[in-house]
């Protein structure tokens, strides 16, 4: 890993892994990342697709601050043009900047370290290209950390928010970036007794259409230099080794910390192997969640 500790000319420690009190480290990814550090959050950037690999915030819901939606998207000039996604990517098309690092999540301090923390979410690395179409389960994924702050309230309001795409071998080619098609979200938190919980969940925005009529028509949306099909977003509580799968992050203790610990959970040390982009959510039991009082919580 590579690393980046200036946003401005101003020095930044960005996520500190013992938020918590527990520990929980950085993702570990399957290759070379750029670690870019903000104001209470890091992004592992990949510099080959030129999207965050990973993001990783610390959210304290006692202390955030509501500031009022402003920011310039920019680029990070820590790390080359070349390797992070910029404007061209969503000019001229109904592409949406989406926050990986949700705006609000980092927004917590005093007042002149909550409006940095701002600015910062505004970093074309902390961005990645989302439908613009809004529904209902964009709704949902956008307020799912608001959903276990609520829970997690009487353990000091905290939480540690880690989320990315998916990167899938079969993502379409736009602009010089693979749109991802998934997007995942793993959350942590102090439960009763002390102890680590997690839960996670994935964001699909993939066509609902069969294998030959989505290549068809994604072959044609390149051609004439449109986005790729998206479909609408579906949202699913999945099992956190899941996560650890697809991604092929090491997460660290969140595996073993997961709400959904069952039979089909993945022991500490091992991962699941029957599980691949093409073949989910088939491959598991996981739950499609359409409202907050749907998700799983101890």
């Amino acid at each position: 890993m590579t690393c980046g500790t200036l946003v401005g000319c101003r020095p930044v420690t960005g996520y500190d892994a013992d938020f918590l009190g527990l520990g929980v480290p950085l993702p570990v990814p399957p290759g070379e990342v750029r670690v870019l550090h903000y104001t209470h959050f890091s992004v592992l950037l990949d510099p080959v697709r030129r999207l965050a690999a990973a993001t990783v915030c610390a959210v304290d819901g006692a202390a955030l601050l509501a500031l009022p939606r402003s920011g310039r998207w920019r680029l990070d000039d820590r790390v080359a043009a070349g390797e992070q996604a910029g404007a061209e990517l969503y000019a001229r098309n109904p592409l949406d900047r989406g926050h990986l690092v949700r705006r609000l999540d980092p927004v917590w301090g005093d007042a002149e370290t909550a409006a940095r923390a701002n600015r910062d979410t505004f970093r074309y690395p902390n961005a990645a290209p989302q439908v613009n179409r809004f529904n209902q389960s964009k709704e949902l994924w956008n307020g799912l950390e608001d959903h276990v702050l609520a829970y997690a309230a009487a353990y000091d309001h905290r939480i540690v928010v880690q989320t990315g795409p998916v990167f899938g071998a079969d993502d379409p080619p736009y602009r010089g970036v693979r749109i991802p098609r998934l997007f995942w979200k793993v959350v942590a938190w102090v439960g009763p007794g002390d102890v680590l919980r997690s839960t996670a969940f994935v964001l699909d925005q993939t066509p609902q259409l069969d294998d030959a009529r989505l290549s068809e028509i994604t072959a044609q949306a390149l051609a004439r230099d449109d986005i790729p099909p998206l479909g609408p977003f579906r949202t699913y509580q999945v099992p956190v080794p899941d996560v650890a799968a697809l991604t092929r992050l090491d997460l660290g203790p969140l595996p073993r910390a997961d709400v959904l610990a069952g039979p089909h959970v993945t022991p500490a040390g091992s991962r699941p192997t029957d599980i691949t982009v093409q073949r989910l959510p088939r491959a598991r039991a996981w739950s499609e969640i359409r409202t907050p009082a749907e998700i799983t919580l101890p």
